[in-house]
């Protein structure tokens, strides 16, 4: 009774694990030909020094980012003929307070890389 306890356990417990490995491989966005990554850094205009907490996202979509502590982003999205890149401060005045910015993307190929200058308030 204990044995067959146990087997159910180890049974479950592999069978989940296989299913983890199988979304990892295969599971992920940048795997699909319909995704395009897009990345860059975000630095402050007047100071020219890389911005933290920044939120970058596309319209309409759930794909995002926060920038780090050097002012980097990087996210994988769908592929679209136009897209409205936004740049939003989410972290109120720790890192500075800096204006909302967008962008539109057009022409888009696989990899989208930006260099973005925010005004402070």
């Amino acid at each position: 009774m204990k044995r067959n306890w146990i087997r159910s356990i180890i049974g479950g417990l592999s069978f989940t694990s296989a299913l983890f490995v199988f979304q990892a491989c295969y599971g992920s966005p940048q795997d699909f030909e319909n995704d395009i990554l897009i990345e860059g850094h975000v630095k402050s205009k007047t100071t020219g020094l890389p911005i933290e907490g920044i939120k970058v996202s596309v319209e309409g979509v759930m794909a995002y980012d926060v920038t780090n502590y050097i002012g980097l982003f990087s996210f994988y999205t769908e592929i679209a003929d136009n897209m409205k890149i936004m740049f939003e401060d989410i972290d109120s005045t720790k890192f500075g307070h800096y204006l909302y910015k967008d962008t539109i993307l057009t022409d888009i190929r696989h990899e989208v890389t930006l260099e973005i200058k925010m005004d402070e308030k």
